[in-house]
């Protein structure tokens, strides 16, 4: 029998065509949603390649239910949602998609600073609604981007790109980060430093034990009452209460998130009440050629472990 590769969400054909020439590929049937734990749970019994979405929880429940999994391939570069010691525990390796979102995400990064600060989406929803009613001389207006202080947590790969497109609008550029980094016209400072003295705050950092929670009521109540805050990672790594109050009672002047805690975020949360709060899906790394670089990893991760042969990017 071929070995069995299950994925937990529909992907594209030509992302698995070449799988299914040789395994026996099962996948979930929407391509909106992923399957739910307890499908995969019921899947993973005869699976010996696990494909898993960020949006899945992979613990130890699914480790314990899967004697054949060899590989759980995530499609991401983060791995907060899969258990590692619980993989290790039962002899799985895991592997991520790094270095090909690189320039997608820092793309999508400086989109959200420009919207947020510039009010690109409450500027056209006027439009749509009819309340433009003519030029005003501070209508809409927002915060200058060009020459502004860009202050970057977490300066990893993403890092360093949003630092480049920030030195093409002659930003002043901060960055926080565990290990300082030899980089060119980019300064480090101490995280109180980079809250104090930013313009906009970008976070980009993995979300750990250690950054949980990073960005508090102490940390908002250092930022500029001018000052916006733009959050691609995790949603986890900001206190999303301490930031509506803080957004709400103008300490700072706004927020661009791509990620939330909880996600799909509810549409009753307090953060999507705010007018100064720009919100996206979790698209960071959602063009079409890097989403297709991704799943193309993957899949050589799958192909390379099941044929015994050396595994990259792999996190355990």
């Amino acid at each position: 029998m071929k070995p069995i590769i299950y994925i937990t969400q529909k992907l594209p054909d030509e992302a698995v065509a070449e799988l299914q020439q040789s395994y026996e590929v099962r996948m979930w049937h929407d391509d909106q949603t992923s399957a739910p734990k307890e499908e995969i749970v019921k899947q993973v019994k005869e699976a010996h390649a696990l494909w898993a979405m960020l949006s899945n929880q992979i613990d130890n429940e699914v480790f314990e239910a899967a004697p054949k999994l060899k590989i759980v391939a995530n499609l991401a570069v983060g791995y907060n949602n899969i258990d590692l010691d619980a993989a290790r525990k039962h002899g799985v390796m895991v592997t991520n998609t790094p270095e090909v979102l690189t320039e997608a995400t820092a793309d999508l990064t400086f989109a959200l600073l420009l919207a947020t600060a510039r009010r690109i989406i409450e500027a056209e929803k006027s439009v749509r609604s009819g309340d433009w009613k003519s030029w005003s001389p501070m209508g809409m207006a927002g915060q200058q981007v060009g020459g502004a202080t860009l202050g970057i947590i977490g300066m990893g790969r993403i890092g360093e790109a949003v630092a480049r497109r920030g030195q093409g609008f002659g930003m002043n550029i901060l960055y926080h980060n565990r290990t300082r980094r030899s980089l060119e016209d980019v300064k480090y400072a101490g995280l109180d430093e980079l809250l104090q003295q930013s313009d906009f705050v970008v976070i980009l950092t993995p979300l750990t034990e250690e950054t949980r929670g990073m960005i508090g009521e102490r940390e908002l109540s250092l930022m500029k009452n001018t000052a916006c805050l733009i959050n691609v990672a995790r949603g986890g790594i900001v206190d999303e209460q301490a930031l509506y109050e803080a957004l709400k009672s103008e300490k700072i002047w706004g927020a661009g998130l791509d990620v939330f805690e909880q996600e799909p975020v509810p549409l009753d949360h307090p953060l999507l009440s705010l007018p100064n709060v720009t919100v996206l899906p979790h698209i960071g790394s959602a063009a079409i050629q890097t989403r297709l670089s991704m799943m193309a990893l993957n899949a050589e991760a799958i192909h390379s472990c099941l044929e015994g042969r050396s595994v990259k990017n792999r996190v355990c």
